[in-house]
């Protein structure tokens, strides 16, 4: 086979902004944080390193590795966090005084219709800070719909286990 007639790769050279694929990080509530958070890596020191190889080398082609693992953490970091969020506001639902998960409920939904109302806002923003602005309030929402989808399903589980346990109490009657 003639050497000129090999297909060639391009390589792909990474760029930051190229760490906006997908969804951005999540937002953790200061309420539920510090249990969402333990034995999570945060990729701080893969990012140190990644800011230093910046610093040292002032362009992002020469720190291609750097930005590679830091993506792949961060996916990874993102992905278990957005889990235990969503567990975590199941067990809120299941477990929380039924008015207080009710008014948590309300609270995440007043949420949502406002950063729904704010992205609709952000559609007007032109270029970079524009699309900036709504890819973090497209992953906020969407964030949102989610923690508040685990809340409902945790309280109408509780509902249907109280059913069952008033059936049960009745036929004993």
């Amino acid at each position: 086979m003639d050497v000129d007639s090999q297909p060639t790769m391009e390589e792909t050279i990474l760029v930051g902004d190229d760490l906006m694929l997908g969804p951005p990080s999540p937002l953790i509530p200061q309420e539920i944080a510090s249990h969402v958070l333990e034995g999570v890596d945060l990729c701080d020191g893969i990012l140190r390193n990644l800011f230093l190889c910046l610093q040292i080398n002032d362009i992002e082609p020469f720190c291609q590795d750097e930005i590679v693992l830091y993506r792949q953490c961060a996916e990874k970091r993102d992905k278990e966090l957005r889990q235990r969020l969503q567990d975590s506001e199941h067990k809120l639902g299941l477990s929380m005084p039924l008015d207080e998960a009710k008014d948590r409920a309300a609270q995440l939904q007043s949420e949502v219709t406002l950063l729904e109302r704010r992205l609709i806002l952000a559609s007007g923003i032109e270029g970079m800070e524009g699309f900036r602005q709504r890819w973090s309030l497209h992953g906020r929402v969407e964030d949102t719909k989610r923690r508040l989808e685990a809340l409902n399903q945790g309280m109408a589980k509780r509902s249907t286990e109280n059913t069952k346990d008033e059936v049960k109490g009745d036929k004993l009657l």
